[in-house]
């Protein structure tokens, strides 16, 4: 029987409008996900369990950063075998990071993007084109590219950082260290106050700098040595690896804080631990024979200026290689300790705004390296941890 020209045309209209395209097509399982790391670009349903600080380890709760979450088949998924690694690029930060987002655990997430692994060798989803909560949640943006004429903050770390996203423990550590320590600008012991002017200033004042350990607000002008001035601390101390002033790490602005000179005498080359008796002219400070307690709004700061220090001076520039330990009472041997006490500083004090701004001013303005575990804090437990 001939189809009339007419029903002919219908009937095909129809068949148009139900094959499925790419775009309706079903969304990939985590499992399905997991099971092809080609490096094609891929979509991905799941749920957001957690936070990967490293192959096989995964934050539930007390998020680090923004930067990556996990998600699984089921809400309830602990088994980090069993989860897609989801890295988080600048453009999803404020409404993926788990840092900024904790609220997103157990919420249904799609996601594109390209399947290949995020800590090698574990299944992840890397550099997204598309981010969204499940049925009746609010849809994110997807990402865009607004011109600026300055690049922030993320959108440069993004690129900085490439080499490193991905690896982990040792490897990550020596792609650290390769990144931070090339096209470095070395400062003067002299050009250390002037910068220090600038990157510690006060924010409330600025005609003054904020001395670090003990919290004051002191004018610029009164850099010296007499009793009253500030002066330069060393918060990895120089005789652990007897670098002195030397440009290089005895002018790295990333452990270099302003600080009262008595106090500054106090610290000393003391590593760093829980615990001692109240520090003069510091309040929340603390010390003993072997160790300095700083007060609690900076102990992660400075946990994270000894971690950078550890990686970017590594023995193969003419200086010593530096490498925290377990022990205090290290004298000058390259080493500052206690680490486990520094880690849980860092962890109970992630970097505010104010450390956040500090690292853009050294990389932007002085010393063109950022510290790495303040971009990323996340990373400190797969090098550190």
């Amino acid at each position: 029987m001939t189809i009339p020209p007419l029903v002919g045309l219908l009937a095909g209209f129809i068949a148009v409008l139900t094959t499925p395209t790419a775009a309706s097509a079903a969304s990939l399982t985590v499992a399905q996900a997991i099971s092809n790391q080609t490096g094609s670009s891929g979509t991905v349903t799941g749920y957001i369990v957690g936070e990967p600080t490293a192959a096989s380890t995964v934050k539930f709760s007390s998020f680090t950063g923004d930067t990556a979450l996990a998600i699984a088949d089921s809400a309830s998924t602990t088994a980090t075998g069993s989860m897609l690694y989801v890295q988080i690029t600048s453009s999803y930060r404020s409404s993926f990071g788990l840092l900024t987002n904790p609220s997103l655990i157990g919420k249904q997430l799609t996601v594109t993007g390209t399947l290949t692994p995020y800590f090698t060798p574990h299944a992840g989803l890397k550099s997204p084109t598309a981010m969204t909560l499940g049925a009746g949640s609010t849809t994110s943006p997807t990402a865009t590219s607004t011109a600026t004429a300055t690049p922030t903050a993320s959108s440069t770390t993004d690129t900085y950082y490439a080499n490193a996203i991905g690896k982990t423990g040792s490897s990550l550590k020596s792609s650290l260290h390769t990144i931070i320590s090339t096209g470095v600008t070395k400062l003067s012991y002299d050009g250390v106050w002037e910068a220090l002017k600038v990157t510690d200033q006060d924010p409330s004042n600025s005609s003054n700098v904020r001395l670090f350990y003990s919290n004051i607000s002191r004018s610029k002008t009164l850099n010296g040595g007499d009793s009253g001035d500030w002066n330069r601390e060393h918060v990895w101390a120089q005789s652990h690896g007897d670098f002195g002033t030397t440009a290089g790490p005895g002018t790295d602005l990333h452990h270099l804080r302003p600080e009262d000179v008595a106090v500054n005498a106090l610290r000393g080359n003391l590593d760093f631990d829980n615990g001692g008796s109240a520090a003069s002219g510091a309040s929340g400070n603390y010390y003993d024979s072997d160790s300095w307690e700083p007060r609690t709004a900076v102990k992660g700061d400075v946990a994270r200026m000894l971690f950078y220090m550890a990686v970017r001076y590594s023995g193969d520039d003419a200086f010593a290689d530096l490498e925290v330990n377990n022990v205090t009472g290290n004298g000058s041997v390259p080493y500052m300790g206690k680490l486990s006490t520094l880690i849980a500083w860092h962890n109970a004090d992630p970097p505010d705004t104010a450390e956040k701004a500090r690292n853009q001013t050294i990389y932007a303005s002085y010393q063109k390296n950022r510290n790495p575990f303040i971009d990323h804090p996340e990373w400190v437990a797969s090098v550190f941890g």
